[in-house]
């Protein structure tokens, strides 16, 4: 027995990487338990593990008194000298040694059961220790099995981790045996043991694996300043070196861009784009929407918007395919990018010069001059408290208000303008179709009738439905013509 009991904790202790001393407590607190059970659960119990014997001792504290009132507790000072220690003195606590055989097998059933529970709870509290530390890096594991869309993967035996659905890669697929990476994003005690999360969709995946493939990067001499990706589809870091010898860029993709493909590899062809950070703003962007070439670009701090301005052949390639290029830069950046094409924008521009030179006693100049800060119609000039129109052109308050008057009628018109002119629009939409409808009508007529005989010809089935599509054409004409006389021009964006 004793034998046995040395070698359980020595087996335990290896197996389960526990430290000896831990076993002992708890074949220790499990004998203790047991002695209560046995001896009575007032009495004060101590259980105390003996290594020269390889065997649990237990025993019964009591206090030294001069007389005794609760045997359970006390013990007098002759008897405790005698029988126990000749240097007792009152107020003294000597051990009293139990027997250990009468716990009964109900007793050390209850004991083993403490004591395998009291092992289980080390290890999973130093589990939860170790992966704790471990959280926020990278981790390899196998994958044992899928559970409602989640993949439970095996990062060392005894211990599992846990792939949400939502921390997965759209289309990536993985199979019962495969190896995967992911990098740890949370750890949390639960009922059931600690429980580890991973992640594949986090940006923090990207950046440690440049970690472990570009040594300048783990060593501090080129920094990661943010990562921002589209799970599977791109991927774009800002990186800035700290070492003026350094190219944060090279160093990242690396000889024959060798390190860069690593990272792609391990994301299964997600595409990076390695941006070299720079605290100018303005060239921060351009960087970002990089490969697309940036001819220009108009910032609106209060906003915190910048209007991008790109070659017209540039437009799609600085969008991104879904908007992607665009939507990450933004991210990347900080700001919100609106991007446009040069011929887009000189429209633009030219609409509002228009828009402002309506506005009566405002003139050329002075819309130039409110155009380049930053007002784009007279509906803004109408908007606008006389003070800022009167600071922004330098001219008295009452002049200000006049123009802020003026701006207001100006906007009014033009929306009286253009709802006319949406609605001969409308009715010269309404006449094609109606002359279409006409058409399917007459060859669905012809097709059914007797095309061929002399007593019908077809241009006598047709001809209602041709006068009076072409009559709602030269109605619908005539009104566009007239709206565009009173107006003075006909607006961009109506084409027809």
């Amino acid at each position: 027995m004793e034998v046995d009991l040395k070698r359980a904790i020595e087996v335990i202790s290896k197996e389960k990487g526990i430290e000896r001393e831990l076993v002992i407590e708890a074949i220790e607190e499990a004998m203790e338990a047991a002695a209560r059970k046995t001896y009575g659960m007032e009495l004060n119990l101590e259980a105390k593990y003996n290594p020269e014997i390889g065997h649990v001792e237990v025993f019964q504290i009591k206090t030294v008194v001069a007389e005794v009132d609760d045997d359970d507790a006390e013990i007098g000072l002759g008897k405790a000298r005698t029988e126990l220690d000749p240097g007792a003195e009152i107020g003294d606590e000597v051990l009293l040694k139990l027997d250990a055989s009468p716990f009964g097998r109900i007793a050390a059933q209850a004991a083993k059961q403490n004591i395998v529970q009291k092992v289980r709870d080390y290890e999973r509290t130093m589990i939860y220790n170790e992966f704790k530390e471990h959280e926020g890096t990278i981790q390899s594991g196998v994958v044992m099995r899928f559970e409602r869309g989640s993949i439970i993967v095996q990062l060392r035996p005894n211990v599992d981790a846990i792939l949400p659905e939502s921390e997965q890669i759209p289309r990536e697929r993985y199979r019962q045996g495969d190896r995967l990476r992911a990098l740890i994003v949370a750890v949390s005690e639960s009922v059931r043991g600690p429980q580890i999360v991973l992640s594949r969709r986090s940006p923090d995946l990207v950046k440690r694996l440049f970690e472990q493939e570009v040594p300048e990067v783990y060593e501090g001499i080129v920094e990661i300043k943010k990562v921002v990706r589209k799970e599977g589809v791109r991927a774009k870091i800002a990186v800035v070196s700290n070492d003026s010898d350094v190219d944060p860029v090279g160093a990242c993709v690396g000889m024959r861009g060798s390190r860069v493909q690593a990272v792609v590899q391990e994301l299964r062809g997600e595409r990076i784009d390695i941006v070299p950070w720079t605290p100018d703003e303005t060239e921060f962007v351009c960087r970002a929407l990089s490969p697309a070439k940036v001819s220009r670009i108009v910032i609106d701090d209060e906003a915190h918007t910048m209007e991008v301005i790109v070659p017209d052949d540039q437009l799609s390639l600085a969008i991104g395919r879904k908007g992607q290029n665009v939507q990450l830069a933004a991210e990347l950046t900080g700001w919100k990018l609106d991007c446009t094409s040069d011929a887009d924008y000189e429209r633009k521009v030219q609409e509002s010069r228009r828009s402002l030179c309506r506005v009566d006693g405002l003139g050329d100049f002075r819309a130039e001059l409110l155009l380049a800060d930053g007002y784009k119609s007279a509906r803004e000039v109408a908007g606008t408290e006389p003070a800022s129109i009167s600071a922004a052109l330098d001219i008295p308050a009452e002049e200000a208000e006049a123009i802020v008057s003026a701006a207001a009628i100006a906007a009014e018109k033009e929306r009286l303008d253009r709802m006319v002119l949406n609605v001969a629009y409308g009715v010269s939409d309404a006449a094609y179709a109606l002359r279409a409808l006409a058409a399917a009508e007459a060859a669905a007529s012809a097709e059914d009738g007797e095309a061929g005989t002399d007593e019908a010809a077809p241009g006598e089935t047709t001809a209602p439905a041709d006068v009076s599509a072409a009559s709602g054409d030269v109605a619908s004409a005539e009104t566009a013509a007239a709206v565009a006389d009173t107006d003075g021009e006909k607006p961009a964006g109506a084409e027809g």
